[in-house]
């Protein structure tokens, strides 16, 4: 009698520990889904203002046409395309904002400072939220690779997270000047 009481004391404590470690895995997803959520609203942001700027007829026609076309592509990529899109939002960031003078000319015409200080976070913010993303990324793959969650399907039906991996380096113009 007393040994199955023990079989069973040790059931329940493995059935809690692998029930916690699926909790785990949830939270996990969860925190997941809300950093991916972040990062959306950051690159949509950062994809907004790159349009307004590049629509108001500050910059000259050229930087206009591939600013405004970057931004657009990067706004109605589809999902499996928009790593290449933003990557390419950025490089075109690099490339009108590459030197200084740009900059003070879009904050010398009114309301162009705060468009400017605009862009600047926006730019910022993109690479904290693409890295808190793959950071919870990391994690939950980390966790799924324990066998105890591959042999008992802890992870039930989730899809396995997927890091988003783009080209974010800011333009050195706004990157180096405070807002």
């Amino acid at each position: 009698m007393s040994t199955l009481i023990w079989i069973v004391v040790a059931l329940v404590a493995i059935g809690m520990y692998l029930s916690w470690t699926a909790g785990r895995l949830d939270r996990l997803h969860a925190r997941i889904d809300a950093a991916r959520a972040a990062l959306d609203a950051q690159l949509l942001r950062r994809a907004s203002v790159a349009q307004e700027l590049a629509t108001s007829g500050v910059l000259d026609p050229a930087a206009s046409i591939v600013l405004y076309e970057a931004a657009h592509a990067a706004r109605q990529a589809e999902e499996e395309h928009r790593e290449v899109a933003e990557s390419e939002l950025s490089a075109a960031l690099r490339a009108v904002f590459g030197a200084a003078e740009q900059v003070e000319a879009v904050r010398e015409v009114p309301g162009g400072d705060d468009t400017a200080g605009e862009l600047a976070q926006a730019v910022r913010r993109v690479p904290m939220a693409r890295r808190f993303h793959n950071d919870a990324v990391r994690a939950a793959r980390a966790l799924r690779r324990h066998r105890k969650v591959r042999w008992f399907r802890l992870a039930g039906h989730a899809p396995f997270p997927l890091a988003f991996e783009m080209d974010d380096e800011p333009p050195a113009a706004l990157a180096d000047r405070p807002t």
